[in-house]
């Protein structure tokens, strides 16, 4: 019996060198760029005494995947991915240390986050471009199910671990920080990971279209293709609504909100560690449709008013089966899209679904802002699940495998 048959398991995915390797840089990424993002908020404060700049710092790392996503992806197939990811932790390093020790003024400490972010979704974009290459099959989704689960872990571990540092070494110290484990990220990718070609045979051929010209002509293709248009929106809508109605915790709660917040987290790795460890790989596949439109069918019950349990509750059960409906279409997305361009591909579903959860969170909150912020939550519930149900032939079985 196959891998793909049977389906993997997390033994077998953490016995790859390679994967480790990956995983080792992934979790020092997510969690730095959590400290890195709390401590340039807090360096804004300082210096401002502002809470719209040190909110609208803190958010800054998100927004140039719009860009970078538009312009730049070719880069991550035209470029070897171990000197790609090595050259973000570099860019990470320098960006960090200038923020924290160049006593730059505050518009330039928020261009230069904005400038160096813009090479953000390439640097992904190589990375789960390779994934597929280290481990195919099955263990190829549950690879994607460890990173989501190392994420959501990440994420709440870097905060906690950020304001630690912050107590204690102020946000010069906690930038510093960040520095030193992107540069120990690059190191362990530099020794650790083979030096894999780069994916397109045509980059750096002198005939060849420039990076911008190339991103948005494989853009353009991609989408033009009905069967990964489907599959792109059937990553985007679903958890972007959801991760868009998350965002009303705050005004719904209060201060009560980050309990609620870590629960989504809580709930985003359960989702993929339950799935991706005791479903069979058809069964993740066949499950797509089902737990996208279950996804929002608990966000309903903020008709009711819940209290603190109750939101916390919803929420987990519906990033839970947000992100386990991911899984489902992961291989779907491999076999679509061109091998050569697979780099961009993922770094457009990456772009895409930063982006919308961006849009998501705006729309909701003006939804919020003509009704309340529980009715907001539940008309976003609502819209979840008549999205999950247009898209309902790219989250089935729209191809088969050959065996």
């Amino acid at each position: 019996m196959t891998t793909q048959e049977r389906g993997a398991t997390y033994t077998e995915v953490f016995a790859s060198r390679e994967f480790r390797v990956l995983f080792g840089g992934f979790t020092l990424l997510v969690a730095g760029d959590q400290v890195k993002m709390l401590a340039l908020s807090a360096l804004v404060y300082a210096r401002t005494g502002s809470p719209g700049l040190s909110a609208a710092a803190y958010m800054l790392g998100f927004l140039p995947y719009i860009v970078g996503g538009t312009f730049l992806l070719s880069l991550a197939d035209r470029i070897r991915p171990r000197a790609l990811m090595i050259a973000g932790e570099l860019l990470r390093v320098v960006t960090c240390l200038l923020l924290a020790f160049a006593g730059l003024p505050i518009w330039a400490m928020l261009v230069l986050v904005l400038a160096t972010g813009l090479f953000s979704p390439v640097f992904g974009a190589a990375r789960s471009a390779l994934l597929p290459d280290l481990l195919p099959g099955d263990a190829f989704v549950l690879a994607r199910s460890v990173l989501n689960v190392t994420a959501a872990g990440a994420q709440i571990g870097g905060l906690a671990a950020g304001g630690a540092i912050l107590a204690l070494a102020g946000p010069a110290g906690a930038l510093a920080v960040t520095a030193a484990l992107s540069a120990l990220a690059a190191v362990v990718l530099r020794y650790g990971l083979p030096d894999f070609p780069a994916r397109n045979a045509s980059a750096g051929k002198p005939e060849g279209d420039g990076a911008v010209r190339e991103t948005l002509r494989v853009n353009r293709a991609l989408l033009a293709d009905p069967r990964v248009r489907g599959l792109l929106l059937a990553q985007w809508l679903p958890v972007s609504l959801v991760v868009g109605a998350e965002a009303m915790l705050i005004p719904y709660l209060g201060n009560s909100a980050g309990l609620a917040l870590a629960a989504a987290s809580v709930g985003l790795a359960a989702g993929s560690f339950v799935v991706g460890r005791f479903v069979s790989p058809t069964g993740r596949e066949r499950l797509a449709f089902p737990l996208a439109v279950v996804s929002g069918l608990p966000l309903l019950a903020f008709a009711a008013q819940p209290g603190l349990a109750g939101a916390a509750l919803i929420v987990l059960l519906s990033a839970a089966a947000s992100t386990a409906c991911q899984l489902g279409l992961q291989r779907w997305f491999v076999d679509a899209v061109p091998e050569p361009v697979r780099g961009q591909a993922f770094g457009l579903a990456a772009a895409g679904m930063m982006t919308g959860q961006a849009v998501g969170g705006a729309l909701v909150g003006l939804a919020a802002e003509l009704t309340s912020p529980h009715t907001a939550i539940v008309v976003t519930g609502a819209a979840t699940v008549i999205s999950s149900l247009v898209l309902h032939r790219s989250l089935r079985a729209v191809t088969r495998r050959p065996a």
